[in-house]
C-alpha cells in the first residue's frame, strides 16, 4: 500500500509540473544568454589560488574571511558594503594575515553590480542583510560567477525562492547556501547514524531556532548587555543586525528563519533526492515578547512601546514530506530562553533529541533508559570531523564554520555541484513564505513548490558523502 501511495505521489508530481513552472524556467533561460551577461575585464595572471569577493562586510564575512584564508590556495579579490565602519574593520582584519589588500567597492545600495562587472571571480559570498540575499545572488549568477555562497535564509518569498532556482539552472552557476549547522559535529554524526540504519526507517524530525534575539533587535552597539547601561536602540542608528533585523518582526508573522533547524533534518530525510516537502501548515501565538521587553528597560512611555509587532513569539510548523515523514518547526526569538534547534531524527528502530543529547537504539541500549548522545557520536563520527577536527576547534560556531568552507572549497576547487544547492536553498528558504501563509489563513494547510520540477525523485543524496 505504502509503494503504491509513493508512486502515485511521484506520477502526480511528474505529470503536476504545469506551465507556470516550466514557463518561470523558459523566461529566466531566455532572459540570461551568454550575450545578455555582464561583460568583465579581462582576468589577471593567474596564480592557482582561488578569487574570492564579498558582499557585505560584517562579523559574519570575517568569519568566512578566517576560514577561506586558512584552507589556503585562496585570495581575497575584492570586498563590498555601503558602510564606512564593517568595510574599515573587515580590511584591519585581513592585514592580520599579511596578504594583499582586496579592492574595495563602496557607495550606494547597487555598489556590489559594479564589483561583480569589473573583478573575476571563482566565488563570491553573501553575507548582507536578508531582503539583499536573493537578488545579490541572481546578480552575482547573472555576471558569470562560477560558484555564489549566499548566507541564511537563502530568500524571504516563494518569488525569491523561484529565482534563486531558475538562475542557476538558466546560468550554470552553482550556488551554494551557507547553512554552517548541517556541518555541526553532532548534527553530521547523527546524520552517519541515520545513514547506517541505525534509527531505522525515518519517520519524524522536529527543529527550530529557539534562541533569545531580544538584545541582538535593539543593539546599541556599545553595551550588549543591557545591564550595562545599553540603550534601546534598532533601525539606521542602531548596531549591526538591529539595523535590519527587528523590522522583520514588526512586519512579518511566520517563521523567518527556518534554515538552521530544517537544514540538517532535510539532509536526513533525504529532501531534493528521493523525497521532498509536500505541504505545510503553521500557526503563530500572539506577540507579547519584543513589547515587553521595551516596557522593561525602557518603560512604559518610551518611543518603541507603541510599536506594534507582527510576529508571533512562537511559531510552529508542520511539515509532511512525500515520503510519509512529518516535521515541526519552531521558530522562538522573542522570550526568555536558552538557545537551542531542538533536533529530533526518530525512526522505526531509534531516536536522538538534542535537548538533553539524548540517543536510544533499539537492542543496542537499555530498554526505556536514554544513552548519552556522546558515546555514539564519538562511535560515529563524521569524516570530515575525524579528518579536519584539530584544525576546525580554533574556528567560529565550534568549527562547523570551518568544515562548512572546506566542503565548498573542495567543490569549488574540483568543480563538483555544490554540497547544499539551489534546490536546497530554496526548499529550506520556502518555509519563510509559505509559513506566513498559512499562519495568515488561520493555519491553513498549503502546498509546497517542488523547485526541482520532477528531478527529485531520480536525484540521489549527495551532501558530505
Amino acid at each position: 500500500m505504502e509503494n503504491t501511495r509513493r508512486n502515485f505521489i511521484k506520477q502526480v508530481t511528474v505529470a503536476g509540473l504545469g506551465a507556470t513552472g516550466l514557463a518561470m524556467a523558459d523566461k529566466a533561460t531566455a532572459a540570461i544568454s551568454p550575450d545578455s551577461q555582464q561583460k568583465k575585464k579581462p582576468a589577471g595572471k593567474d596564480d592557482g589560488k582561488l578569487r574570492f569577493g564579498f558582499i557585505g562586510t560584517g562579523s559574519r564575512c570575517q568569519e568566512h574571511i578566517n576560514n577561506v584564508l586558512a584552507i589556503g590556495d585562496t585570495k581575497i579579490v575584492a570586498i563590498c558594503d555601503i558602510q564606512k565602519g564593517p568595510l574599515e574593520r573587515t580590511l584591519k582584519h585581513i592585514s592580520q594575515f599579511n596578504v594583499t589588500a582586496p579592492k574595495v567597492y563602496t557607495g550606494g545600495e547597487r555598489e556590489f553590480e559594479n564589483m561583480l562587472a569589473n573583478e573575476e571571480f571563482d566565488c563570491v559570498i553573501i553575507a548582507s542583510p536578508w531582503e539583499w540575499h536573493s537578488p545579490m545572488a541572481v546578480a552575482a549568477m547573472k555576471a558569470g560567477v562560477p560558484y555564489v555562497g549566499v548566507e541564511v535564509s537563502a530568500a524571504n518569498t516563494l518569488d525569491e525562492c523561484w529565482d534563486l532556482v531558475n538562475v542557476s539552472e538558466a546560468t550554470g552557476s552553482h550556488l551554494n547556501i551557507m547553512e554552517n549547522v548541517c556541518y555541526r559535529r553532532d548534527v553530521m554524526a547523527a546524520l552517519n547514524m541515520t545513514r547506517l540504519g541505525l534509527f531505522g526507517e525515518i519517520m519524524h524530525g522536529r527543529c527550530g531556532y529557539q534562541h533569545d534575539l531580544r538584545e541582538v533587535k535593539f543593539n546599541d552597539g556599545e553595551h550588549y548587555s543591557y545591564q550595562e547601561g545599553g540603550e534601546l536602540r534598532m533601525g539606521p542608528t542602531a548596531y549591526a543586525e538591529a539595523q535590519w533585523r527587528t523590522q522583520h518582526s514588526i512586519t512579518r508573522n511566520g517563521d523567518i528563519y527556518p534554515t538552521h533547524g530544517i537544514g540538517p533534518v532535510a539532509n536526513c530525510m533525504d529532501i531534493n533526492r528521493g523525497n521532498r516537502f509536500l505541504s505545510l501548515t503553521a500557526m503563530a501565538t500572539k506577540s507579547r515578547g519584543l513589547h515587553n521587553f521595551i516596557i522593561d528597560k525602557g518603560g512604559a512611555n518610551h518611543e518603541y512601546a507603541k510599536i506594534n509587532f507582527n510576529l508571533g513569539d512562537i511559531v510552529t510548523t508542520q511539515i509532511h514530506c512525500a515520503n510519509g515523514e512529518t516535521v515541526i518547526v519552531t521558530h522562538d526569538t522573542n522570550l526568555p530562553r536558552p538557545y537551542s534547534l531542538g533536533f529530533r531524527i526518530q525512526g522505526t528502530k531509534g531516536l536522538w533529541m538534542n535537548d538533553g543529547d539524548h540517543v536510544y537504539v533499539e537492542g543496542q541500549s537499555k530498554p526505556h533508559t536514554w544513552d548519552d548522545s556522546e558515546k555514539w557520536f564519538q562511535k560515529y563520527d563524521h569524516k570530515l570531523w575525524a579528518m579536519l577536527d584539530a584544525k576546525a576547534r580554533e574556528a567560529g560556531h565550534g568549527g562547523m564554520d570551518y568544515i562548512l568552507m572546506y566542503d565548498f572549497i573542495d567543490a569549488i576547487r574540483n568543480k563538483k555541484p555544490a554540497p547544499m544547492d539551489c534546490y536546497d536553498a530554496a526548499a529550506w528558504s520556502a518555509i519563510s513564505g509559505l509559513s506566513e501563509m498559512s499562519v495568515a489563513r488561520g493555519g491553513a494547510l498549503v502546498d509546497f513548490p517542488d523547485f526541482t520540477r520532477g528531478q527529485w525523485i531520480k536525484r540521489k543524496p549527495a551532501f558530505a558523502l
